[in-house]
């Protein structure tokens, strides 16, 4: 007779139907699938289970307590936080990236491709809402010749100094700061719970070779930079969390090319920009949209070079994105 214990364990690796799971912080992988039930329980993401979710799950045993085959997901427990997106620009469905994330790395490059800014900031306003601490790597700053310094420090005026958001300049490839990231991986402050970190950015931006340069061990493809297009080919096919030589655990994504908001509230995007949050209180009209209102405190700041054109520009078009799927 075949003999199913219940386990508790982490999802470290989504390919289509099938998962692998293990008991963190041991790395002991087993196959599962998921139940019919909680496929079809009214899910609208395109993912129901995500990487870093805990799960309750069956394995088969066999007369002597050995597993026999392949187990299956029952229940997936409450998530601490989570990144999701917009699975396309037309479509109501979700994605979600990861789950029960610790931080997030959002790499981005400014050249070599060029990450576009509402992409940043619509993956930062999504961290903000679904509480994921992020910081954001700036790589390949091997590339960048005088000539690019002025808009680095623009950038980091933005994001840093205006929006508040931690900025490391590295480089995968000459290893620039890469003790830092690894530090930064290797385990919570408390050291209470195994770290899990994600890395996240859109194709190009050199995220597995980033993750190869933290533990070499870990085997990812990497891809040249597609001169015609100037943009990254896929190079990760599949969501996948590693574990890392010095401790901690990461989760690598597929390079993302588009990133549309879901379930934020139009009225509370304003709240999830920094810079804007910290001075609304100021506005003359309480709700205020900041697009027409007299007395906005946020316009003057705009218009005063306090928070930048390009980051209220994103928000306008969040704005008009949420509109549009309503």
């Amino acid at each position: 007779m075949e003999v199913k214990k219940t386990r508790i364990g982490t999802v470290v690796k989504h390919t289509g139907s099938h998962y692998l799971i293990s008991e963190l912080p041991l790395w002991d992988l087993h196959p599962v699938v998921i139940r019919g039930s909680l496929r079809l329980n009214g899910n609208a993401t395109t993912n129901p289970i995500a990487v870093g979710d805990h799960v309750e799950y069956e394995m088969p045993l066999d007369l002597n307590g050995e597993i026999s085959g392949i187990g299956s997901i029952s229940k997936i427990l409450p998530r601490k936080n989570y990144i999701i997106r917009k699975s396309t620009n037309l479509s109501h469905q979700a994605h979600i990236i990861a789950a029960n994330i610790d931080l997030a790395y959002l790499v981005v490059t400014l050249e070599f491709p060029e990450t576009k800014w509402p992409f940043i900031d619509r993956f930062l306003v999504t961290c903000q809402a679904y509480n994921v601490p992020v910081k954001i790597l700036l790589n390949k700053i091997d590339l960048y010749g005088d000539s690019h310094r002025e808009l680095i420090n623009y950038f980091k005026e933005v994001y840093h100094d205006q929006a508040g958001y931690d900025i490391i300049e590295i480089s995968a490839t000459k290893g620039i700061n890469i003790q830092q990231i690894k530090e930064e991986c290797a385990k919570n402050n408390d050291n209470s719970t195994a770290k899990i970190t994600l890395f996240s950015g859109v194709s190009g931006v050199g995220k597995s070779s980033l993750i190869r340069a933290i533990d070499p061990s870990i085997k990812l493809k990497t891809n040249s930079i597609s001169s015609y297009h100037i943009q990254g080919k896929h190079t990760t096919t599949f969501y996948e969390m590693y574990k890392l030589g010095t401790g901690g655990f990461i989760i690598d994504t597929p390079g993302i090319r588009g990133f549309g908001l879901i379930d934020v509230e139009k009225e509370e995007i304003s709240t999830y920009f920094p810079e804007m949050f910290h001075i609304m209180d100021k506005c003359r009209f309480q709700p205020c949209t900041h697009t027409h209102e007299p007395g906005c405190a946020v316009k003057q700041a705009v218009e005063n070079g306090e928070i930048s054109y390009e980051r209220y520009k994103s928000y306008l078009g969040m704005l008009d994105e949420e509109t549009k799927y309503r």
